[in-house]
């Protein structure tokens, strides 16, 4: 058993963000039914960022797209009525449904939460957008970058004296989007146990920025101080919590918050006189100065074994291509493997909660595009003819 076997999601978004969520809905059983235009249908701007983004048309790309792994795609066109009736059939039976377009866009196709709560009251409606569906921002568009600029956590990303540091699109889409909403729509399926009905979910992308920045926001409301770019107790300030070069140009990080993971370091590098000096910020320089060439004495491979054996918080900086080699990482089944007919072997991210008794799984890869239409048509009780007929006026594909 699946634990969330016998959810059925309806999907309408398209860029990461929403399959993210879904991605992790499906892992753990749920039925997601990926609502995709036909091709040579929908919104051409849309498809140009799929495909730069995340949804390269070729089919090797397809298969390695773990967002749209144990998933079933039907090809709507809502911009038609009788597509708009499937989809409404289809909203009779599910649990969930999720978007990801402008405010505004869903309401056009009939397919806003007033309308679908109608059909079903039970139904919970998740809109995941950049600002919300209310505020000044509700129409400016933007991306990731955007969301933690206006967030916040873009400005404290780097060091003193250089740019922000623009990292891969994991804060905004995939933690503060797609996670929060994952999130939310779980909380609502328990509510709705409760209540007997849906919900709406208005989820944001800066709203779950400032929500992953709740600790830093706290200190700053207690203290009025604001952290700067490489120079605050947790973003490389401070020589127990930065990163440092080694020998081979790679780099290692170091973690030492507690006191004893502190003296451990201190010892294992030959430097028990800093010991009483960790808070002394008179002292740091120095402390910088002698890491900084020390670490340069020895590589990066070497120092992680060495240090490790002191229980001392240190990690190797790793490029994506080592990650997948790293045996913690093969240990927790991270990797996973499946074999496609044409494409052969394919190795996808595994699934991060480990459940004891319902654990998620990878069960199939990413569907075509309108793989299941008419699996899905034959069970609402369409009849082939009637498929036939949706197909030539251009409703299905």
């Amino acid at each position: 058993m699946l634990a969330l076997e016998g959810i059925r999601v309806l999907d309408l978004s398209r860029l990461a963000p929403g399959p993210y969520c879904s991605m992790l809905l499906a892992d753990l059983g749920a039925d997601v039914l990926l609502v995709e235009e036909p091709v040579g249908t929908g919104d051409a701007p849309a498809q140009v960022a799929r495909r730069l983004l995340d949804r390269d048309i070729s089919e090797r790309a397809m298969v390695f797209n773990a967002l749209s792994r144990n998933k079933r795609s039907i090809a709507l066109n809502l911009k038609n009525q009788a597509a708009r009736q499937v989809f409404h059939k289809l909203v009779e039976r599910a649990d969930v449904v999720l978007e990801g377009f402008r405010p505004g866009v869903v309401k056009r196709l009939g397919a806003d939460y007033d309308t679908l709560s109608r059909i079903n009251p039970r139904i919970i409606y998740c809109s995941l957008s950049g600002y919300g569906q209310s505020g000044p921002y509700v129409g400016l568009v933007g991306h990731d970058i955007n969301y933690i600029s206006i967030g916040g956590a873009l400005g404290m990303i780097g060091w003193p004296g250089t740019p922000p540091a623009i990292p891969m699109n994991i804060i905004a889409d995939f933690a503060g989007g797609g996670l929060y909403s994952a999130f939310a729509i779980l909380a609502a399926v328990i509510a709705r146990e409760r209540t007997g009905r849906g919900q709406y979910v208005d989820m944001a992308m800066t709203d779950g920025v400032l929500s992953l920045l709740v600790l830093v926001a706290s200190q700053y409301f207690g203290s009025g101080i604001a952290p700067r770019p490489g120079q605050s107790f947790l973003n490389g300030g401070v020589p127990f919590y930065c990163v440092y070069e080694t020998r081979d140009g790679q780099w290692l990080s170091i973690g030492c918050l507690e006191p004893a993971f502190w003296e451990a370091l201190c010892r294992a590098l030959g430097r028990e006189d800093f010991i009483p000096y960790q808070m002394n910020v008179d002292k740091h320089a120095e402390m910088f100065d002698y890491f900084r060439q020390e670490f340069k004495t020895r590589t990066r491979d070497e120092w992680f074994e060495y240090l490790r054996q002191f229980d001392i918080c240190v990690g190797p900086v790793y490029s994506l291509e080592e990650v997948f080699n790293d045996p913690q990482v093969r240990a927790r089944d991270m990797v996973v493997e499946l074999e496609h007919p044409t494409v052969g072997k394919v190795q996808q991210v595994g699934v991060g909660a480990k459940l004891s008794e319902t654990p998620g799984s990878v069960r199939s890869l990413a569907p075509r595009r309108g793989q299941h239409t008419e699996e899905v048509l034959l069970d609402l009780g369409y009849s082939r003819q009637r498929i036939d007929d949706l197909r030539a006026e251009g409703a299905v594909g």
